[in-house]
């Protein structure tokens, strides 16, 4: 392969069996999987790769944090001594509201990291956050707040 033939086609891989940009087959499905997309870097490609790059990364921290606080709220969802009747009964549902909320963190993270790399193989990649991104951030947010309110008016009780 020539390497002008690489910058006619705008999605490469590294093995022979390119695929057609026209073509419906997903990058991320053909095989070797191990194997690194070549994009050729015309303007802020490489910049903006990396950025999806670190969103994803972003979004991978914010549901890793979400589980181990989910964890930590199953163990031990106790403000006090020994947990009353209330924080046991809140305990489960409010540790499995975080476990769903952290896997929904790494789904849409992952979707849009993806959805954008074949966008930008295909010379189509508008940068910008979906309605399903927002919603979803509005609803981690919320969950976030409204335990904190229910840990400070648990704190309160108890003083």
């Amino acid at each position: 392969m020539a390497s002008t033939d690489l910058l006619r086609h705008p999605l490469h891989s590294l093995h022979p069996s390119e695929p057609d940009p026209s073509s419906s087959t997903h990058p991320f499905l053909l095989p070797p999987f191990i194997t690194p997309l070549l994009l050729p870097n015309n303007s802020s490609d490489a910049r903006d790769h990396l950025a999806n790059e670190r969103t994803f990364l972003s979004w991978l921290r914010l549901s890793v944090y979400m589980a181990i606080v989910s964890v930590a709220i199953v163990i031990s969802f106790h403000l006090k001594n020994q947990p009353s009747a209330v924080e046991k009964r809140v305990a489960l549902p409010v540790g499995l509201l975080f476990w769903v909320l952290s896997v929904a963190c790494l789904a849409n993270g992952l979707a849009n990291y993806v959805k954008t790399v074949v966008k930008y193989g295909r010379r189509r990649a508008l940068v910008q956050s979906g309605w399903k991104t927002q919603v979803i951030f509005t609803i981690v947010a919320c969950a976030i707040v409204a335990v904190c309110v229910l840990f400070l008016s648990t704190n309160a009780k108890t003083h």
